[in-house]
């Protein structure tokens, strides 16, 4: 089985020195080729069809939300041809009357990424990252005036030139870890809200001044007791729930005795191999123990420890 890493893999070339000049940015969005990926309350406008896809408009379809203030922020080229992403959430808040639907179906993007090719995905994150981002940074964070956004969509800078703060898109590193033993078994957990039974990796925030490795150890200690000795990372993925790096490893306990912190978790249990193996097999079936779908990172780090990496 090949690892899939949803929301990795972008074809977009980011242009990050060239996104500074506002002349170059105008030639950009003036250009008849450029794309315009719209997005409606965080969701995606999509061609319906067997495999999804991005529905890319052209700037006159989009000029009018432009024109009212939408944010739009510079993805980067593809082939040498200029994309955007625009917020045209202001338009409407009830989805019946949600604009620009001539043009394809407004759709999550999670769902969305379960669907599409692998590129498409990863604009998706960019673009959701980003204007959500946007939408929650309007005001700057040292003084309380409006910031107004810069860089092509890369920066924001307080309106106030006595403070003049810039202010940078963040991404918020998380651990994901599959605790495993001597025996060849896993640990995976499951919170409250999760769907019936669902299992997966535990997962935490790194804090100031923490290590990958050590945040490993200190989430696992304290989400359910257990010590661990060596950490080896695997790979990471990016999350734009809102905007987070996940970043995947193996977790090698020293201790087996689960002591659950309820606050953290519902239940915590270890799983045999060939019971990781029913469970990332199957995903869909709600009636069966199961991991995550495919585009999350926890199956992937089950699917990577089931080949033996």
């Amino acid at each position: 089985m090949e690892l899939i890493n949803t929301f990795a893999g972008s074809p977009v070339n980011r242009m990050g020195n060239e996104r500074r000049n506002e002349d170059w940015l105008r030639r950009q969005m003036d250009d008849p080729n450029t794309g315009f990926l719209p997005l409606w309350q965080l969701r995606a406008l999509m061609m319906p069809g067997e495999n999804l896809r991005i529905s890319w408009c052209q700037k006159q379809e989009v000029m009018p939300f432009i024109m009212e203030g939408a944010t739009v922020v510079f993805l980067g080229q593809i082939n040498g041809i200029p994309h955007f992403t625009v917020d045209v959430s202001a338009s409407s808040d009830q989805k019946a009357n949600a604009p620009l639907q001539d043009y394809g179906k407004w759709i999550d993007v999670r769902s969305a990424a379960a669907s599409c090719s692998g590129p498409d995905a990863a604009i998706l994150a960019q673009s959701r990252s980003m204007l959500d981002w946007h939408s929650r940074h309007g005001f700057c964070s040292v003084c309380g005036q409006p910031s107004h956004s810069g860089e092509g969509g890369y920066s924001r800078r307080c309106a106030d030139d006595d403070c003049a703060a810039m202010h940078f898109p963040r991404t918020d590193p998380v651990t994901i870890m599959l605790v495993l033993d001597d025996e060849d078994n896993c640990l995976l957990g499951r919170q409250k809200f999760f769907a019936p039974n669902s299992y997966s990796a535990l997962a935490g925030f790194m804090e100031p001044g923490e290590t990958i490795e050590e945040t490993v150890r200190r989430e696992v200690f304290e989400e359910v007791g257990i010590r661990v000795g060596e950490v080896r990372y695997i790979f990471s993925q990016p999350w734009p729930f809102p905007s987070s790096l996940m970043m995947g490893c193996f977790a090698q306990a020293e201790t087996s005795e689960i002591n659950l912190d309820p606050d953290e978790l519902e239940e915590a249990r270890w799983f045999t191999r060939p019971q990781i193996h029913e469970m990332v097999n199957s995903w869909q079936d709600q009636s069966k123990l199961r991991m995550p779908a495919p585009l999350a990172i926890a199956h992937q780090l089950a699917a990577a420890w089931l080949r033996g990496e």
